[in-house]
């Protein structure tokens, strides 16, 4: 990353970013909250890019400034006109008092690590094709167990889901 346009461009992504995330927690409306979340998802994409992650950048692309925006308006739209202000909480402070303190604690241990970093020649040239190659032999292959586990704990969350909705359908 020692090309000047990329780490300019990885700076900039990262402060619209990290104000976008902030805009989500300070807005009033919640249809603004997720616009910005919406920012907030596309500029970890292309800060993947910036670090030559493609696929999860694609990835980021797909599924939470894709899907998981799509479900937070359409939730948004669904509730009462009166239910989307963002309202103050009696827990405001302590939220911001445990995230900062997370924050902290992340910022610590990232500048106390030592980052093993590899030479440009020892890196090589990946392409994308490669790099979704490698991810589907690590998934089929050591982590097959962890990946079983996650798809039977979705299809659990799914299951639950439905169960839930079709309870207040009765009532």
């Amino acid at each position: 990353m020692d090309n000047p346009g990329v780490v300019g461009a990885f700076y900039l992504l990262s402060g619209v970013t990290v104000l976008s995330s902030l805009a989500v927690f300070a807005v009033r409306n919640l249809l603004h909250a997720v616009v910005f979340l919406v920012l907030a998802f596309v500029g970890m994409a292309g800060i993947f890019i910036t670090l030559s992650a493609d696929f999860l950048a694609v990835a980021q692309i797909l599924i939470y400034a894709g899907a998981v925006s799509i479900l937070l308006v359409f939730a948004v739209m669904l509730t009462p006109l009166a239910d989307r202000n963002n309202a103050n909480s009696l827990f405001v402070l302590p939220g911001v008092a445990v995230a900062g303190g997370f924050a902290t604690i992340v910022a610590l241990v990232a500048v106390a690590t030592d980052w093993n970093v590899l030479a440009e020649e020892d890196l090589g040239y990946r392409s994308f094709a490669t790099t979704i190659a490698d991810i589907g032999q690590a998934l089929l292959g050591p982590y097959v167990l962890a990946f079983e586990v996650a798809s039977v704990l979705l299809l659990a969350a799914l299951i639950g889901a439905i169960v839930l909705v079709r309870e207040e359908e009765r009532a």
